[in-house]
């Protein structure tokens, strides 16, 4: 399931208390619901909502409490609203089932020049039920349980894959337009370890550039960041290429962690974020030290600047799955230092959270909200790109077929940025692709059409 920025709760239900706001006190009185009863949840469910949601202002004050918990919570949303969800902790099957959390691995449908269909796999994890059965990026699925991928039914065909907890994969090699080394492949369903920060150093004329790959943004991430830019350092890395192109996000206090190991001139009381809520809510400013400081095992702003590379222009790879955290980093970083985005444009989730579960003890709702609950800005105020925010340097990674390993330096998008960094001329070996679908989007709501 997508994941909402870390935030500090607290703050936010103080600032509500001061405010003494009263959920029901413009509507109509709501029944007493009997505990226990779906009415019950769904009253609980709105004042959470009325209280937190962005878009409070904008649900009905007459829901009705008699839909189901997950229809009644749908039945709120703003029709701008790509982003909120909730699961019930104690069923399972109201989760997102995705291919990449199920099985470790994500792919994109492509069409080529001459109209075949290709189904390609971009992204395995490491330490996943994929890895574990051998799949490698840059590889072809031919075969879907049995059945020959087409045009006509590629699309049913992947979509399918979350409902099977087994699989049966025919892949190959992509070889000058052909399918070489066939074979078939069983993944099952299970969990994905924790992803590592996968990093490099290039060098050329003595000019060294560093690169860091990163899956996602979860608490604790500092420790190995200021281990990674520390070993930069030492090397006399000059130049940076963050890999964020199938980043999903995370926490805000790690991405701000990271932003705060890359540019020259900024201090612990430098502004980092603004936040901006509905009318309890209001508008919160953060610095670097204080957004890092909202995770109690980050390492504190003083020791991860002692070892930041203090440089003037950064290289970001991104792709439609690069979000929230992504997004946040690649803004937040603008009023510092050169932002030189190259790849895709970005999913555009402008907009933080956190969860939201019954507190009461006894525990009477097993409901778990994660709503939009901001739209955040960088220190300049900018923001506002819920379409996503476009590169400089437009790369289509699928033009140039095998996809070679991440990091590699001949993989399309790290390669064009060397050329960039080295002077160097690319070598273009580029195909007429068009993207049909990839395997999934960040946050969709499984009970409707929002994505």
């Amino acid at each position: 399931m997508g994941k909402f920025f870390t935030f500090n709760r607290l703050a936010l239900i103080s600032l509500i208390s001061i405010m003494a706001f009263s959920c029901r006190s413009e509507e109509e009185a709501i029944p007493d619901f009997p505990d226990g009863s779906v009415e019950s949840a769904n009253v609980w469910v709105q004042d959470q909502m009325k209280r937190y949601y962005y878009w409070a202002d904008q649900m009905s004050s007459k829901p009705d409490y008699h839909l189901p918990v997950k229809k009644f919570f749908t039945s709120l949303l703003s029709q701008n609203d790509r982003f909120s969800s909730i699961v019930n902790t104690e069923d399972p099957t109201t989760y997102l089932r995705t291919v990449r959390n199920m099985y470790g691995f994500d792919y994109a449908v492509l069409q080529l020049a001459n109209g075949q269909i290709t189904a390609v796999i971009k992204l395995v994890l490491q330490n996943s039920p994929a890895q574990n059965a051998g799949l490698q990026r840059g590889m072809i699925i031919k075969k879907i349980n049995g059945s020959l991928i087409t045009a006509s039914n590629a699309e049913s065909l992947l979509n399918s894959i979350p409902n099977n907890t087994t699989l049966d994969l025919m892949v190959g090699n992509w070889k000058d337009g052909n399918i070489e080394n066939e074979k078939n492949i069983k993944v099952y369903c299970g969990f994905s370890l924790d992803q590592p920060i996968i990093s490099k150093i290039f060098e050329q004329n003595g000019k060294k550039t560093g690169y860091l790959y990163i899956y996602d943004f979860p608490d604790g991430m500092s420790h190995s960041l200021n281990q990674k830019f520390a070993e930069f350092k030492a090397n006399g890395v000059k130049d940076l290429v963050v890999d964020l192109r199938y980043n999903y996000g995370g926490s805000v206090a790690s991405a701000a962690a990271l932003c705060s190991l890359i540019p020259l001139g900024i201090a612990s009381g430098s502004p980092f974020i603004i936040y901006k809520g509905n009318k309890n809510g209001g508008e919160v400013k953060k610095t670097f030290a204080e957004q890092i400081a909202y995770d109690p095992t980050a390492v504190d702003f003083a020791t991860l600047h002692a070892n930041a590379l203090g440089l003037g222009r950064v290289f970001i790879l991104t792709s439609r799955n690069t979000a929230s955290a992504s997004e946040i980093v690649i803004n937040n970083l603008k009023p510092y230092v050169q932002v030189i985005q190259v790849g895709g444009t970005t999913l555009g989730k402008d907009m933080a959270g956190f969860s939201i579960s019954d507190d009461r003890k006894p525990k009477k709702i097993s409901w778990q909200l994660h709503p939009v609950i901001y739209k955040v800005y960088n220190a300049n105020g900018h923001g506002e790109y819920n379409n996503g925010i476009s590169p400089q340097v437009p790369v289509d990674e699928y033009a140039s077929l095998p996809l070679m390993p991440l990091g590699q330096a001949d993989e399309t998008l790290l390669q064009t940025v060397l050329g960039k960094i080295y002077s160097k001329s690319v070598q273009e070996n580029t195909i007429q692709v068009k993207i049909l679908s990839e395997s999934e989007r960040p946050f969709s709501l499984s009970n409707s059409k929002r994505y």
